[in-house]
């Protein structure tokens, strides 16, 4: 059996084997293979993930190969863009033809294709996760076919297809909405955690990005703010937090240390009580944890399993060293997490059943209503996404 683990390490799996894929027709014949083997098909980006949303013990389809820009329309406000490739891959090629990501996260390693699969997102108040900036996709399906989709064709597809989990076939190609190429500038101060919990409004409100770091046992956050500006970019780049430059390389950091990550976002209204109570648990019950906690905020959307639908959010992070045990400290902080009715990144670590899950996402049965119609025979089903859907009832 061939070997495959996550970015951390953390996840492993056997599957029967990987193959990458280079073009469109490989990733069809790899699914035609695999559904004469009477094999199931997971897919795979940067394995930048923490959830074990890729472990199959079937077909592992690669896709890091169908890499590259294939068109961009400015005055649409749309580019074409193959699934595989990372976003630190999009900056220079998108900004040659004058456009941009309308916003991105923090690491930008994963794969698009993944990140959008997933509801990866940045911080920013009146800014949406990247799954909501989805306006069409192709995808492989099961059954060999390879079908388009938007919101006027295939809509109901398009519309399980915005964060898909990997659950409905291989999208190929994605065409994402972007904005005319902007620079940014950054801010990095310290300040009270309580002031800054007492303030958060204002603070989320008051440029286009905000958000904080808190190390446990610190009275203090660390806390950054992104403003969009007209001025020259700085080069060199200044360290982390006096940067100039356009927007891809302010947005994203360098994060090298390995480890594992639980985040939940709960409504905006929420987010500071939950996070005082989070940080009380954590000094409390584990005061040995020495990996910061990270706040952002997120606008709400309709795509339908994202986890700001219909509300505006605040998004909560822990994380741990892949050197110490993740699973006591992450289960602690989700049983408060449930109290402020927290929806799980799909990205990051969590214990939640679909019946939990169901609870959560208002239109939790629609899109497994198109998942299984669009892949009758599952051949997209790997085990922990068959285990969500055994428990969904």
């Amino acid at each position: 059996m061939a070997q495959w683990s996550n970015w951390s390490g953390r996840l492993r799996a056997e599957p029967a084997s990987i193959v990458s894929v280079q073009d469109e027709s490989q990733v069809v014949e790899a699914i035609a293979s695999a559904r004469r083997n009477g094999q199931r098909v997971g897919v795979a980006g940067a394995c930048h993930s923490h959830s074990p949303l890729v472990r199959t013990e079937g077909v592992l389809v690669d896709i890091t190969g169908l890499a590259g820009v294939i068109a961009v329309d400015p005055e649409a406000g749309s580019a074409r863009i193959r699934a595989g490739t990372r976003i630190s891959e999009l900056g220079e090629p998108l900004r040659a033809r004058g456009v941009a990501l309308i916003n991105q996260g923090d690491i930008d390693r994963q794969s698009l294709g993944g990140a959008l699969a997933t509801g990866t997102h940045g911080t920013g108040a009146r800014l949406r996760n990247l799954s909501a900036g989805l306006l069409g996709a192709r995808i492989a399906l099961g059954d060999g076919r390879v079908v388009e989709c938007s919101p006027d064709q295939e809509p109901e597809l398009f519309q399980a297809t915005r964060l898909n989990l990997g659950g409905l076939g291989v999208v190929t190609e994605l065409t994402v909405a972007v904005r005319p190429a902007y620079r940014l500038r950054e801010r990095l101060w310290l300040e009270d955690l309580d002031a800054v919990l007492d303030r958060i409004e204002p603070l989320i409100h008051a440029t286009r990005h905000f958000e904080f770091f808190w190390m446990p046992g610190s009275q203090r956050a660390a806390c950054k703010a992104i403003e969009e500006t007209e001025d020259a970019p700085v080069y060199p780049l200044a360290e982390e937090g006096k940067r100039v430059a356009w927007s891809d390389q302010v947005l994203a950091n360098e994060r090298p240390d390995k480890h594992s990550e639980m985040e939940y976002s709960v409504p905006r209204e929420q987010g500071p009580a939950c996070f005082r109570q989070l940080a009380e648990m954590l000094q409390r019950d584990f005061p040995e944890l020495a990996w910061p906690l990270e706040y952002r905020s997120l606008a709400e959307d309709d795509v339908w399993l994202s986890t700001a639908y219909e509300r505006p959010t605040a998004t909560l992070s822990v994380h741990q060293g892949i050197d110490a045990p993740d699973e006591p400290v992450f289960r602690a902080c989700e049983a408060l997490f449930k109290e402020f009715a927290g929806r799980p990144h799909w990205g990051k670590v969590h214990y939640r059943s679909g019946g939990e899950l169901a609870d959560l996402h208002p239109r939790w049965a629609d899109w497994w209503r198109v998942r299984d119609a669009w892949d009758p025979e599952d051949r997209f089903l790997g085990p922990h996404l068959e285990s969500l859907r055994e428990a969904r009832d």
